[in-house]
């Protein structure tokens, strides 16, 4: 079984942007392997950002709205905010020169917050890269994601891994990890446990749809079918993998479709719609825990901003597409709700921008001025007892740093 939930009525599914998948492939029987549940409630019209198609075989609901209550919506919203103006000022950092490698949520801030907010601090995560707002809802403070950039004394990693490389042990938060869809088995593996555990509680694994390109991918989702763990897949499709769009990756139906093979029922949401993206979660979250099964979320989205700070996508599409969907920010579509609803004004808007950017400025200043980690934690938290041949190592680099101790960075206690 495959669901869709939307919360608009009409135009979801046209792009004339993105190339078409074709879904004839899978039109063989009789019926569509998809239901596709869509509001009956309007709202404002929203563009899908991929062409799949939309035909007769869906099924209404209401997804109830009141759900997220005025202090769990302004909540979200703040957090959006915040970690738009994060990436913003980080962003702008890296250009700088201030750090040396930065990425960016842009378009897809609403996956991350309303994501988190569906899930429970007992829930564990794996991210990808793409998912700071995850962590900054869990609690991750402004001044510890600045000193992970930084790569000071301050850093849980100790300054050992690349910037925006984020984790937390006390945030139930897997440290990020280069590698494109490690995590995928990495998190069937922990929902194992959970299961043996008898825990009430699942595991969350953020990818983007290239990532379903790996064998990783499929391996996970039969690994995890077969053993029948608590874990919830959460594939933000983009549209974008790096500088490849998904109609040069795959020809199935996007992603959702992946999971039948394996036998994981599926759900594609309105990845720009903050209260699907919280229901969808929400329910996945139920089933998995309760029936002790996977579900493969396929969130729907655009990504903005480049790949990373060293893309530069207007070489592979266009300025105009950029800027048609940047003005199309599903962060401000969340601020219209909560506005229409009476949570939100634009004085509350203003004040609490400048706040958030003096203090995301505060804490990269204060980063900067930290002294960085020992040159000992290069070797330390892997070995019980240090081996020889990094003790070697060790006093190799010494060495070298009383030979030329001018080449040596003074911020760097030995």
């Amino acid at each position: 079984m495959a669901i869709w939930i939307s919360r608009s009525i009409t135009r979801i599914f046209n792009h004339s942007l993105q190339r078409a998948c074709p879904l004839s492939l899978f039109h063989q029987r009789s019926s569509r392997p998809f239901s596709y549940f869509e509001s009956t409630k309007g709202r404002e019209q929203i563009e899908c950002p991929h062409n799949y198609e939309k035909d007769n075989y869906h099924v209404e609901i209401n997804l109830d709205e009141n759900q997220v209550s005025k202090d769990l919506a302004v909540k979200m919203y703040r957090t959006m905010v915040t970690l738009q103006i994060m990436d913003s000022i980080f962003d702008e950092a890296k250009k700088q020169g201030r750090l040396s490698f930065y990425l960016t949520t842009v378009g897809e801030e609403v996956i991350n917050i309303a994501s988190a907010a569906a899930l429970t601090p007992e829930d564990i995560v794996l991210p990808q890269y793409r998912e700071p707002g995850v962590l900054l809802w869990r609690g991750f403070t402004l001044q510890e994601f600045a000193n992970q950039l930084l790569g000071n004394k301050g850093d849980n990693g100790k300054g050992r891994q690349m910037p925006i490389h984020y984790g937390s042990n006390k945030l139930n938060y897997f440290t990020v990890s280069s590698t494109i869809a490690t995590q995928l088995p990495q998190a069937v593996g922990v929902a194992y446990s959970l299961k043996m555990d008898k825990k009430e509680a699942c595991v969350v694994t953020y990818f983007g749809d290239g990532t379903t390109s790996e064998g990783d991918f499929h391996a996970a989702l039969n690994f995890a079918a077969v053993l029948e763990v608590p874990v919830i897949f959460l594939c933000r499709n983009n549209g974008w993998a790096i500088s490849t769009p998904v109609a040069e990756q795959f020809r199935s139906d996007g992603i959702a479709i992946k999971g039948q093979g394996y036998g994981v029922r599926s759900i594609r949401v309105d990845g720009n719609d903050a209260l699907a993206v919280y229901s969808a979660i929400r329910s996945a979250r139920k089933m998995a825990i309760k029936e002790q099964r996977p579900i493969l979320v396929e969130a729907m989205a655009y990504r903005v901003g480049d790949h990373a700070s060293s893309d530069d996508s207007t070489k592979y599409r266009s300025m105009e597409e950029i800027e048609y969907r940047r003005r199309r920010s599903s962060v401000a579509r969340f601020r219209k709700w909560i506005q229409k609803n009476g949570w939100w004004s634009d004085e509350d808007e203003f004040e609490f921008r400048g706040n958030i950017r003096e203090q995301v400025l505060q804490a990269i200043q204060a980063a900067e001025e930290e002294e960085k980690p020992p040159l000992v934690d290069l070797f330390t938290d892997v070995y019980d007892q240090i081996p020889s041949n990094l003790q070697e190592q060790e006093r190799y680099i010494r060495d070298a740093i009383k030979r030329r101790p001018k080449e040596y960075p003074s911020n760097i206690p030995l």
